[in-house]
């Protein structure tokens, strides 16, 4: 049988294509378990899958994915930084991500976001929190950015020249807390310094069957 340059071309095509069939198959025998081992290897994947899903579920992993204030309080101890925030001017035009998150771009954002909530989430899980709470170098350095990005126009305002020359240095060399330390939290380090703050109590993740379980 002659063929045509097209067919040819086409015939190749399907040799390659079955070869590399060929090949993917021979990876997937190489990682599918032996026959009598199936069942047993389904079952643990199982309960592995079942046990990442419960964990996300229960650490409300989902919330922490929003920019919704109320998820700090998914740790108790963090309870009276949201009361003082809460209670001061910022609530009504910055959020917790506002100020404690990266604004540069969308990676770094996301990026410190997942690094800091897993650091924060082990040292919950071990439970070694500090009794009391200071902010972290790198966290101070994006708070930092983000009280310039915000506040820019008052910090390099030229109307400010008239009072001294060095005014822009003083304001952009310098950290705003080391005047301004006491804002939006006042002097709240600690659990102790608002033992009566009121805050939104978080939901138990414990479905409503099995607290009838526990409670009879």
């Amino acid at each position: 049988m002659i063929l045509k340059n097209g067919d040819c071309c086409f015939y190749v095509f399907c040799l390659k294509v079955n070869q590399e069939n060929r090949h993917i198959l021979k990876s997937i025998k190489k990682i599918t378990p032996p026959e009598k081992w199936k069942i047993p290897v389904i079952i643990v994947m199982g309960i592995f899958v079942g046990l990442f899903f419960f964990l996300f579920h229960i650490s409300k992993a989902s919330s922490y994915l929003s920019d919704e204030p109320e998820t700090c309080v998914n740790c108790h101890i963090m309870a009276p930084q949201y009361a003082t925030w809460f209670h001061s001017a910022h609530r009504e035009n910055a959020h917790c991500n506002d100020c404690h998150v990266p604004h540069n771009n969308p990676l770094n954002k996301f990026y410190f976001k997942a690094k800091d909530g897993l650091r924060h989430a082990t040292v919950f899980t071990l439970r070694n929190e500090p009794q009391v709470i200071f902010i972290k170098h790198e966290g101070e350095e994006v708070v930092h950015d983000n009280c310039i990005r915000c506040h820019e126009q008052l910090i390099r305002d030229d109307r400010l020249l008239l009072k001294t020359t060095d005014i822009h240095h003083y304001r952009t060399e310098r950290k705003c807390v080391e005047c301004h330390r006491e804002v939006p939290h006042g002097t709240v380090n600690s659990l102790s310094s608002t033992p009566d703050a009121r805050v939104p109590l978080p939901q138990s993740p414990v479905p409503e069957w099995l607290e009838g379980l526990t409670t009879k």
